[in-house]
């Protein structure tokens, strides 16, 4: 039978309080009596030993990687899939483990953060995504643990670095570029405005078409949520009005997926009847015929780029603040 937290407290001859007050790393105990428990710990090989000596020591050689959104809104998202993979690699070439945090809301993925920081169980965070509130960074920075966050950063933190890709900027270079070919009703499928991905992308493609004094009708702006239901769902909507969009600008892949798939089932022919661009990557080329126009995410780049990173950064390297990875605008046959 495996030792247990009363095992431990009976060999090292204290209570089960001050046992577990070791394990959880809380700092009102003495020394003398913490260092019998993590005796007792080693000699009975209880199970979170390995927890017990990393408290005496720098911690564990592991990195955390958290999205900030459930599991259900990132499933079946191609970006955190490859960006994953890309970090994972690093860690391993570097020695260490990634410990994948996935949790119900912003406050429960904090408090797994805290709790794995004070048990020394990571050395850094890489953050899949950028919450506009970022009440999240102001808590983590208090830690001062290096934090890479694959996306836009506001504030200014000490610790909290920022890989991103420009993209107010791309889209309203691939807007313009709509307008360059002629189109004037361009709809626009976006992902909720509470990332600052999401924001940058709706106000570059709204801010272009202001600038050119093109009205946009409030039912082309449509929030396509971040499931494949209500991406499906919002196409469903936009791809269903008499009055048509000569083209739609998407705004990330999954509604990309879901337009193609609504105006084949409409019988709405790509480029012909509709034009349709957004921010691709090389596997919906791959999928998609015609391949989609638009912003190509360096997906494999940011996971990349914002891993290196945070290795410098634990190792007390000098680093940067903010990266921005340069994108590409690529057309192709969806663009009549």
């Amino acid at each position: 039978m495996s030792p247990t937290i009363y095992d431990i407290a009976r060999v090292s001859g204290v209570s089960k309080s001050t046992v577990s007050r070791v394990l959880n790393n809380q700092t009102n105990i003495s020394p003398q009596a913490r260092e019998r428990v993590l005796k007792a710990i080693a000699e009975l090989d209880y199970q979170p030993n390995k927890l017990a000596r990393a408290l005496t020591s720098s911690g564990f050689d592991a990195i955390m990687v958290i999205s900030t959104r459930s599991t259900k809104t990132t499933a079946g998202n191609p970006f955190f899939s490859e960006v994953l993979h890309t970090i994972t690699a690093r860690a391993e070439m570097e020695g260490f483990d990634v410990i994948l945090q996935t949790s119900k809301n912003s406050q429960e993925d904090l408090q797994k953060c805290i709790n794995k920081i004070k048990q020394k169980m990571i050395k850094g965070i890489i953050m899949l995504s950028s919450p506009t509130d970022e009440s999240f960074f102001e808590a983590l920075d208090n830690y001062a643990i290096p934090v890479v966050v694959i996306g836009k950063v506001d504030g200014d933190f000490r610790h909290v670095c920022s890989v991103d890709t420009d993209n107010y900027q791309d889209s309203i270079a691939l807007t313009e570029t709509l307008l360059n070919k002629g189109h004037r009703r361009i709809a626009c499928l976006h992902a909720p405005l509470d990332y600052h991905v999401s924001v940058d992308r709706l106000a570059g493609f709204k801010d272009c078409l202001e600038s050119h004094g093109i009205a946009i009708p409030d039912q082309y702006i449509v929030d396509g949520g971040y499931t494949h239901e209500s991406a499906l769902k919002a196409a469903e909507k936009l791809l269903s009005s008499k009055n048509l969009p000569e083209a739609i600008f998407a705004t990330d892949s999954l509604k990309l997926m879901s337009l193609y798939r609504i105006a084949h089932e409409k019988g709405i022919a790509i480029p012909q009847q509709l034009s349709v661009v957004g921010y691709s990557n090389e596997m919906l080329s791959f999928l998609l015929s015609p391949s989609p126009g638009g912003i190509e995410v360096p997906t494999q780049e940011l996971g990349s780029v914002g891993s290196a990173l945070l290795f410098d950064k634990i190792a007390g390297k000098p680093a940067p603040a903010r990266i921005i990875v340069p994108t590409t605008l690529a057309l192709t046959d969806s663009v009549k």
